[in-house]
């Protein structure tokens, strides 16, 4: 663990001076008053709140007792690991705990004696509310580190998993992925999910412990090397799409798929020095508050951010009741330095027109989902403040969400598509052989009669036969003596006349067809 004195000098940066108070007391003017900011809560060590859950059941050593040895003394079989014994045991709190005179503390999976059935654990850390990470996350392991795992997050409390990073000896054989470094990062792919291979070799040291996910690495990139430009990173998080969630979560999960090797195969005689360790697992991060606290406490069993700014709930998501004049919105980094609080304010009757975008001047409180939503939106707008547009229009992405001419009619022809609505670019859903914006026109190989219909002939595939003519595609019109979709077929009078050119060819054909496979019989 960190010294309190190393944490606070490695994240000075990080924790000193942005966005750290919700209001001051100003006193310009003809009367002092608050001014508000945006604001949010300082870093904290995280795993002292979290919930551990460690998979599958029976991971864990020591139930029964078990012996195993170490990669440095592999036939030295002698230690043990046992539930029962306090001494002996390994529990999943070990990774949490607070070591003392050097001695490591740590939780530890049975060994690897099923093999080559996988050995395989999930460690998840769940702290049931949204934060935001700030430094690296570091997992220590004792007795080498593993040489595949994964680090996964959950936004949405473990119900759905996105990977952090893939860590393996060999990436591509284990995940088919390319190797890649942090450094080769840049503003456009800083989002980007990497494997390393960095943390998974075989070192031979007992120093070599630590396994990190670079968060510092990433702010870097907008903030520098040193992280003295932290205004810089704050307004990307504003402007890159999908930034301030990549380091977002309530959830983390340590997937470990294959123990380390030693620097070797796997020696099925001796199994017990095969196993997973883990002293402790650093998270360093604040409190998800929307930008609505400057603090938050651990309250009912779970961290709470003290919401400011009329806002309410365990991540400050929503505004009190009796202070919905205008929407919720998180508060926002910019204007730098201090932010936009987007406060709630107190709940009236009337909208400003631009929280119904100049769409509506009406809206209604519905206090069993506490919301306000606007009212009879017009030009053929939707929505809780008139922000989308109706089923069968699409946005104009030319003028503002405040114009009249905000949404454009999708305009689909009834014949060629599916129905009358269409995507944000205004393309309509197109029935089969139909294409164009609006499922007007035809693709190759189709004729347009109240709709695409396939092309029966053509002048490419589908040739009319015999002399015939090709009608719009539509159909073949054929010579004299022919008939047929294609004009394949000769036509005879009622005196079986125009048929004998026709029979004679189909004979002789059928002759030679007989007169090949009887003369291919006699020479086998």
């Amino acid at each position: 663990m960190l010294p309190l004195a190393a944490f606070l000098v490695h994240c000075f940066p990080l924790a000193l001076g942005h966005y750290d108070i919700c209001k001051s007391w100003v006193t310009s003017g003809d009367s002092p008053s608050w001014e508000y900011h945006a604001c949010q809560p300082k870093p904290m060590f995280m795993k002292g709140y979290a919930m551990v859950k460690v998979e599958p059941p029976g991971i864990t050593c020591g139930d029964p007792a078990e012996y195993f040895c170490t990669h440095e003394n592999p036939y030295l079989c002698s230690d043990e690991c046992d539930a029962a014994n306090r001494d002996l045991a390994h529990p999943p709190r070990l990774m949490f705990d607070k070591e003392e005179d050097g001695l490591a503390t740590y939780w530890q999976s049975v060994t690897w004696k099923r093999y080559p059935e996988p050995l395989i654990a999930n460690i998840t850390l769940s702290w049931n509310k949204s934060i935001e990470l700030t430094d690296d996350i570091v997992v220590t392991f004792e007795y080498g580190r593993p040489t595949m795992m994964v680090l996964e997050k959950s936004l949405d409390h473990g119900k759905t998993w996105h990977p952090y990073q893939f860590y393996a000896d060999d990436c591509m054989e284990a995940f088919g992925m390319m190797s890649n470094k942090i450094r080769e990062l840049t503003t456009d792919n800083a989002k980007r999910v990497q494997c390393t291979e960095e943390y998974s070799r075989w070192a031979g040291s007992k120093k070599e412990k630590n396994v990190r996910f670079d968060v510092r690495e990433r702010f870097a990139i907008f903030a520098g090397p040193d992280l003295r430009k932290m205004e810089n990173l704050y307004m990307a998080m504003e402007r890159v799409k999908g930034l301030k969630e990549f380091f977002t979560l309530t959830d983390l999960r340590i997937r470990l798929l294959r123990p380390a090797l030693g620097g070797t195969y796997v020696q099925r005689d001796n199994l017990k020095k095969y196993f997973y360790a883990i002293s402790n697992i650093e998270v360093i991060a604040r409190c998800k508050c929307n930008l609505h606290a400057s603090s938050c406490n651990f309250r009912d069993g779970s961290l709470q951010c003290e919401c400011e700014h009329n806002t309410t709930g365990q991540d400050c998501g929503r505004c009190k009741k009796n202070f919905h004049t205008k929407f919720w919105r998180a508060g926002s980094y910019n204007p730098a330095p201090r932010g936009s609080p987007n406060s709630c304010t107190q709940a009236g009757t009337i909208l400003d027109s631009c929280e119904c975008l100049g769409h509506s001047n009406r809206c209604s409180y519905i206090e069993q989902l506490n919301v306000v939503t606007c009212v009879s939106c017009k030009h053929n707008t939707r929505g809780k403040h008139c922000e989308q547009c109706r089923l069968g229009y699409y946005r104009n992405v030319s003028v503002g969400l405040d114009d009249k001419n905000v949404c454009v009619e999708c305009d689909c022809n009834q014949m060629g598509s599916w129905h009358d609505r269409c995507n944000e670019t205004g393309y309509c859903e197109c029935k089969s052989g139909t294409t164009g914006p609006k499922c007007d026109e035809c693709l190759p190989g189709h004729h347009w009669i109240e709709g695409c219909k396939p092309n029966m002939c053509d002048e490419e595939l589908l040739i009319c036969q015999n002399g015939g003519t090709c009608h719009y595609g539509q159909k073949c019109i054929c010579p004299p003596g022919f008939k047929g979709a294609l004009c394949q077929h000769a036509k005879c009078d009622s005196n079986h006349r125009n048929c004998d050119s026709a029979s004679n060819a189909l004979v002789a054909s059928a002759l030679v067809l007989i007169c090949t496979l009887m003369l291919s019989v006699v020479y086998i």
